[in-house]
């Protein structure tokens, strides 16, 4: 074995593990959140990793995530100018794996180190790349240089390394099917290996590069604690050294996702062809050594090496565009990426303002029209209605942000219900200045290599005039639908498995919509009770939809997934998901009745009182105002205690959920988390306040010796409520569940009343 592995440093475990406490301590401390996507074994089953390169402490983060999940070390290249003195920092960086890229026999280098086991960290582009443009006007992969101030295509280092390490599999290989024992342990030896066993391992691994983007989200221009503490003790620092410290001063010290996506490895022997393994199995048979497969191109001493080497270039440029397309493909897409976007369309269009409500809604098509591009990466506040599904209400935290931003940058006016796009968005930025000058335009460029992203902005833009109506309400509904899966996602974790084991419910509990071919033009929202879900009424709701009535059933946020997720959620949360409803409906019938069970009854009675369009009456079923347990007098003292205990401590509380013995537990929650319970006190009390402010025909159905429900509380409704047209009737039982059971006929006389209001 005569690879050269001069200037060789071996790898400190000692550096390394205090490295990775201090990285982990760090990220403990700082407001970023670095959240990994990737499949399972890929860390494990990669070898050259590639990321982008937007922020130097980045360069430090993909060795300790690779580390901290499969424990392995990580090579990665610098420029030789960190190593130019004998210094801590020089000695330092080779300690921990960085190796200079101008070691005499970096590929081969590299590769041996593959084969001992490390893990291969480079970034292509070669340098940061503040403006995140790397398409040029040809469409072309190509990024700034800041050594030759011109635009420059990716460099083939990676894809060089991969096809080297394939070639030297390929010789051991050969050597073990030849039986060249001696050869073998030669070689094993060299690479510091345990065995040949361990070298044949090695070599059997597929060789491949693994692409992976790293997106932040948001990025701000604001001043940050770094930066002023800085400027404090050297008022002379250069503008290139104030623009980085503030951008990534607030990357680390302010609340941001550091998104890192891992995309489908590419495995290097599939870029060989029947000429390429020709000439591959000719060079193997006359290399005597390891570093004789490495000696490819003019150097070779034999024509075959010198034809491979040429090959292996033209593969290095093919690899070299495909993984570079495969990078830039994982990009994680965020709401200010489409707005970015939107923004330029607009501006190509020759549109320099648009009203603030049009521009919410063409932002909000584009999310929806991204959620269906299996192509397009999304940021998960895009897969949660609840951080976008406010845009259509003109009340968005994200664009908030964004437009703070960009106002504090000058780059768009908000005024008079407008905004105004400002010159300064078309204008040209040095390399060092556009991150604190026009971060839209650096969004923008951002995704500018996926083709499906403009493609959705555009059409956003096109179809705004037309998101109104039954269209705007199926989007709604999707949301709903959107919404129920990613709460169970969300509460399905490790640490809410054992409350959720013990949860007996089989039924669904996604929302539902029963639209009539022939429609009633009034139309109904049926919501179920606490601690329930849609399947609660479902069976109900088919009936009214056989009768003609469109009938939407919501899901109470908290409700139909898990018990944690109720204990995150509060009574104007379940609310806002009938308000929800109602506005679905709204654009399908002319007219509206609110029919609730138990807690859907409180709620629907509240709703009432905002007295809402379209309202033609309420049928409460159960509703509670008081209650029979004498324990509920002690929510409030016993929800206090757990948010003191979860506040002073990591216990989740003194006692976080309690059991619930209920009547149905085939679609209930079996565990009851008190802080719904004392989120039922306070809707209780809104709704007993409000009750004057209900104008609309009011039907009650009130069990005479309901478990659960007080049977006062009926009365103390009909007494309080605004309504002239009112209706108290009293079943005979003790069950508390009589919608569902359909006890004394209820579902037969809550028909009746509707017919009375078409």
């Amino acid at each position: 074995m005569s690879i050269d592995l001069e200037k060789e440093v071996e790898i400190s475990a000692s550096a390394y593990e205090w490295s990775i406490r201090l990285l982990s301590l760090v990220e403990r401390m700082l407001s970023i959140n670095i959240k990994m996507h990737h499949d399972e074994g890929q860390l494990e089953e990669g070898e050259i990793f590639l990321f982008n390169h937007f922020a130097r402490f980045e360069t430090f983060i993909p060795q300790y995530l690779i580390y901290k999940e499969t424990g392995a070390y990580c090579r990665s290249v610098a420029s030789a100018e960190f190593f130019a003195g004998d210094d801590a920092f020089s000695n330092y960086l080779l300690s921990v794996g960085a190796v200079p890229n101008d070691h005499p026999r970096l590929i081969p280098y590299l590769a041996a180190e593959v084969l001992r086991g490390r893990k291969l960290i480079i970034f292509p582009e070669g340098g940061m790349v503040k403006d995140r443009r790397v398409v040029d006007t040809g469409g072309q992969y190509s990024i700034f240089s800041r050594t030759a101030m011109e635009r420059r295509r990716h460099h083939t280092g990676a894809a060089v390394i991969s096809l080297t390490l394939d070639i030297l599999k390929k010789g051991i290989l050969k050597a073990h099917a030849d039986n060249h024992q001696d050869r073998l342990e030669l070689w094993s030896r060299a690479l510091k290996l345990d065995s040949v066993e361990a070298l044949l391992t090695a070599a059997r691994r597929p060789s491949t590069i693994v692409p992976a983007n790293i997106t932040f989200y948001p990025m701000r221009v604001s001043d940050n604690v770094l930066s002023r503490g800085v400027e404090m003790f050297n008022r002379g620092i250069s503008r290139r050294l104030a623009e980085e410290l503030l951008i990534e001063g607030n990357i680390l010290f302010k609340h941001t996702d550091m998104d890192i996506r891992l995309g489908d490895a590419i495995h290097t022997d599939e870029s060989w062809n029947w000429l390429d393994r020709k000439l591959t199995a000719q060079v193997i048979r006359k290399a005597e050594t390891l570093a004789d497969l490495c000696t490819l191109g003019p150097k070779a001493s034999h024509w075959t090496g010198r034809q491979l080497g040429k090959r292996l270039s033209h593969h290095s440029l093919l690899l070299r565009d495909r993984y570079m397309h495969a990078m830039y493909s994982e990009v994680t897409v965020h709401l200010s990426h489409l707005a970015s976007k939107i923004i330029y369309e607009l501006l190509d269009r020759g549109q320099t303002e648009i009203d603030c409500t049009t521009f919410h809604h063409m932002l909000y098509l584009a999310v929806k029209y991204a959620q269906r591009e299996t192509s397009i990466q999304l940021h998960r506040s895009l897969k949660n209605p609840e951080a976008y599904g406010c845009l259509l209400e003109d009340e968005c935290k994200g664009v908030e942000q964004f437009l703070r931003t960009t106002a504090s940058l000058a780059l768009i006016e908000h005024e008079n219900q407008c905004y105004r796009f400002m010159p300064k968005l078309c204008e040209e930025h040095e390399f060092d200045e556009i991150r604190t000058e026009n971060m839209v335009a650096v969004y923008a460029n951002e995704v500018s290599p996926l083709s499906a992203v403009s493609d959705v902005t555009k059409r956003a833009v096109q179809d705004v005039t037309s998101l109104a109506g039954k269209r705007l309400a199926k989007l709604r509904y999707e949301d709903e639908q959107v919404s129920f899966q990613w709460d169970k996602a969300y509460f399905s974790k490790p640490r809410h498995q054992e409350i959720n084991d013990k949860e007996t419910a089989t039924e669904s509990g996604e929302p539902f919509l029963f639209l009539p071919d022939n429609p009633k033009g009034l139309g109904i929202v049926l919501s179920h009770g606490f601690l329930s879900s849609p399947a609660e009424v479902k069976d109900f709701g088919k009936r009214l939809a056989d009768l003609g009535y469109p009938v939407i059933g919501p899901r109470l946020k908290g409700h139909g997934t898990s018990p944690w997720d109720l204990r995150e959620r509060n009574w104007k949360d379940w609310l806002f998901s009938i308000q929800r409803a109602y506005q679905i409906m709204e654009h399908h019938v002319d007219r509206i009745c609110l029919v609730g069970f138990s807690t859907g009854g409180a709620l629907s009675l509240r709703l009432a009182a905002d007295q809402p369009d379209c309202l033609a009456g309420l049928i409460g079923i159960s509703v509670p105002i008081k209650f029979r347990s004498k324990n509920m007098v002690f929510v409030p003292m016993m929800h206090h205690a757990n948010r003191f205990v979860r506040w002073a401590s990591t216990y989740e509380g003194v006692m976080p959920f309690r059991t619930n013995n209920t009547e149905h537990p085939h679609i209930n929650y079996q565990s009851m988390p008190l802080r719904g319970i004392f989120e039922l006190r306070l809707l209780v009390n809104e709704v007993e306040g409000r009750l004057s402010d209900v104008r609309c025909p009011v039907k009650l159905f009130q069990g005479d010796e309901d478990h659960v429900v007080n049977p006062r509380s009926a009365t103390i409704i009909i007494n309080k409520i605004g309504s002239d047209h009112k209706d108290l009737v009293s079943i005979p039982t003790e069950r508390h569940g009589i919608l569902n059971e359909d006890v004394g006929g209820v579902q037969d006389q809550i028909i009746e009343f509707l017919r009375t209001l078409e």
